[in-house]
């Protein structure tokens, strides 16, 4: 089974810009579908990007749509998420998950994933 961590959380100013990288390890990284997902204080999880085997991105939130992106490196086992022009509904905590399907869920399943890091706080705020 695939292992995943998450690193790079932090404080950052509204308007700034922060990236989060997961790391992966046990098992065949590259055959693996990877999403980011996150947690406001008091709301469900949801998914924000995946990328799949093949690079293909999916975006699940209306809102990060042209200042969020995700980027795999098949060589280092990193998935990172580059969050750009963040703002206090950014806030949350935020995690990385695999799975070992091609595609990526087309809406945002908590389900369809099986390995999960810890998360990372980010915390946008003046």
């Amino acid at each position: 089974q695939l292992h995943v961590a998450e690193s790079g959380g932090g404080l950052v100013l509204p308007g700034g810009s922060l990236t989060l990288s997961c790391q992966a390890s046990g098992s065949i990284y590259n055959l693996y579908t990877v999403a980011w997902f996150r947690q406001a204080p008091g709301k469900d999880r949801e998914g924000v990007l995946c990328i799949d085997r093949y690079s293909d991105v999916v975006n699940y939130i209306d809102s990060v749509k042209g200042r969020f992106d995700v980027f795999r490196d098949n060589a280092k086992a990193t998935v990172d998420l580059e969050m750009n022009r963040m703002n206090t509904e950014d806030t949350g905590i935020y995690y990385c998950a695999a799975a070992a399907g091609r595609y990526c869920p087309r809406r945002s399943s908590v389900s369809a994933f099986d390995s999960w890091g810890q998360g990372t706080q980010v915390t946008v705020a003046s």
